[in-house]
């Protein structure tokens, strides 16, 4: 099993998620998060005040998979979230040695 790390622009989130469903996967966890890449934050002007941004509004997804989906599914965040433009987002896989449905029990894929 794969355990997919993405952050993404906040309105790509739908579109993903529509993505995602459509290829097979059956669940997700989303968090709003904060952050900077090479961005580095921005500035902004509030009423005719100039203040800094230091971390962008960003979405994180979590997405358990079995191994055969998990390049099927990094290459949906990707096509689907990008925007060409900086701060379209990152995506990390990492291996999860075991997960348990909680309510039955059911253990590594079967709790998928």
């Amino acid at each position: 099993m794969k355990l997919i790390i993405a952050t993404i622009k906040p309105f790509k989130l739908e579109e993903v998620r529509e993505a995602l469903t459509t290829i097979g996967v059956r669940g997700m966890m989303v968090s709003e998060i904060k952050g900077f890449g090479s961005q580095s934050g921005h500035t902004e002007i509030y009423r005719g005040a100039e203040y800094a941004v230091n971390f962008v509004p960003k979405v994180k997804l979590e997405i358990v998979v079995p191994d055969s989906m998990a390049d099927q599914v990094v290459s949906t965040i990707t096509t689907t979230a990008k925007t060409d433009k900086i701060g379209d987002g990152k995506v990390f896989v990492l291996d999860v040695q075991s997960a348990v449905r909680v309510r039955t029990g059911e253990t590594n894929d079967d709790a998928l």
